[in-house]
């Protein structure tokens, strides 16, 4: 552990490991012309369509993570590059319909081998992207992220 890392909490240095980890995407897919947001979109949306859907901008904001004002920014400065193409969904008039461009899948193929190098990179000092280690702390970080932020609420909705 670094000295700067000494006695440090977990709270900072989870900020601290997702900081280093936003600026290494953004670096490393820059030259595709994408952001670590933008990639997020991008990769999730990739996933999506390889499981035959086509998600509504909410329903990538929930995967996500990201604010749903946030992923339409988002969603209209991939549409302007090209990437994403949006469209109304048939059965909510409402709701905006997200898909990847053949030029979108194509950028986004890239930029997904290259995070994963990255991310192989990242997790070297674990044994890489296979070794228990990592795949622990991948259960570890899925765990906390699937912890509820106000415990007492979901107490609250189980009693009703």
């Amino acid at each position: 552990m670094s000295t700067a890392s000494e006695g440090a909490t977990p709270g900072f240095l989870v900020w601290r490991l997702s900081m280093k980890w936003r600026v290494a995407v953004d670096r490393a897919v820059g030259p595709l012309g994408l952001t670590h947001a933008q990639y997020a979109l991008v990769a999730s949306l990739y996933g999506m369509r390889r499981s035959g859907e086509r998600p509504s901008q909410r329903r990538l904001a929930d995967h996500t993570g990201l604010e749903p004002l946030y992923v339409s920014k988002l969603a209209r400065a991939l549409e302007t590059s090209g990437l994403v193409e949006r469209g109304r969904d048939p059965h909510d008039p409402r709701a905006v319909q997200l898909a990847l461009t053949e030029e979108g899948v194509e950028v986004t193929r890239r930029a997904i081998g290259v995070v994963q190098g990255l991310l192989q990179q990242l997790l070297a000092p674990l044994g890489g992207l296979d070794d228990p280690r990592a795949l622990e702390f991948s259960r570890n970080l899925a765990a906390l992220l699937d912890a509820p932020l106000d415990p007492s609420a979901d107490h609250r909705q189980e009693q009703s």
